[in-house]
């Protein structure tokens, strides 16, 4: 797959989560260019926030190489059945759980209907996420402070917990961190303060799950072009958003699924409590 060289992004603002459909210009989620090689053939994933961005990307690339894969997503409902066609023509089953795991109430369904669905779970990747931009933390309010840490940390942790029991060795939990994980944006100051315990959890989680065999790894994400993007920033930053990495621009999804998909795959047996940059050449510790 080549770079991705998309025109550069207008001032546009949308109201949280976004879609992709008032995304100017589109994103590019490999869906005319990965092609799989069956390295997750037989595999059956569970992804969260996979209705559009890096989860799209990597439910489709998921797909592409073998892989039947259940979608936890919030609203996005137009979003999320365009994933799903593109998991079914790849010849894998798609099952769609929409839902706000922020709620615990919810978030214990998804396991249930994973494991009714494919009878174990081989890949988890938690990658939802929220954020929102702020120039003051007088801005952020005890609600969105308490929806923050349940969305990006508490569904995780349930997540990971629920899970492990229907994983067998050789199965890989994926959890999608942030280069905001050690070098904090100030105006993001909740998210990334959650993009550092996801990177923290991950690292914990590896050595607990050692003797079962099961990896866990987190992928650090740099500027990604996203419906999270419009959705939770100031038009202005979103005109501008990539242009501080070395690359000069933001990452398109299609960018990242292949790291998702080495984690998950087989050939990753050996690598096991990792996170990896994929910053546009801005580095992480």
């Amino acid at each position: 797959m080549s770079s991705p060289r998309p025109e550069s992004q207008s001032e546009q603002q949308q109201t949280p989560p976004g879609t992709l459909g008032e995304m100017d210009p589109k994103p590019d989620h490999g869906e005319e260019s990965y092609r799989g090689s069956g390295r997750l053939t037989g595999k059956a994933a569970v992804i969260t926030g996979g209705d559009s961005g890096i989860g799209r990307a990597v439910a489709i690339a998921f797909a592409r190489e073998g892989a039947d894969v259940l979608i936890s997503y919030l609203d996005e409902h137009e979003d999320a059945e365009d994933t799903a066609r593109y998991v079914r023509e790849a010849g894998r089953t798609c099952v769609l759980v929409p839902g706000d795991i922020s709620d615990k109430a919810h978030v214990k369904t998804i396991v249930p209907k994973a494991v009714e669905a494919f009878g174990r779970i081989d890949v988890l990747v938690n990658n939802a996420a929220f954020q929102m931009n702020h120039e003051s933390l007088d801005e952020v309010s005890d609600d969105e402070w308490d929806h923050t840490l349940a969305t990006n940390l508490t569904a995780m942790f349930v997540l990971c917990r629920d899970a492990i029991p229907h994983m067998q060795a050789g199965a890989s939990i994926i959890n999608s961190s942030s280069v905001n994980s050690d070098m904090p944006s100030p105006t993001l100051a909740p998210y990334a303060m959650t993009k550092a315990g996801i990177a923290n959890f991950t690292a914990s989680l590896a050595q607990l799950l050692a003797e079962k065999g099961i990896r866990a790894n987190s992928v650090a994400p740099g500027p990604v072009w996203t419906p999270l993007i419009p959705a939770t920033m100031p038009p202005e930053k979103v005109e501008s958003f990539g242009q501080q990495v070395p690359l000069g621009r933001a990452a398109q999804p299609a960018e990242l699924a292949p790291v998702y998909v080495l984690l998950a795959s087989d050939e990753a047996s050996y690598v096991s409590g990792a996170r990896v940059a994929v910053t546009g050449g801005k580095p992480i510790l």
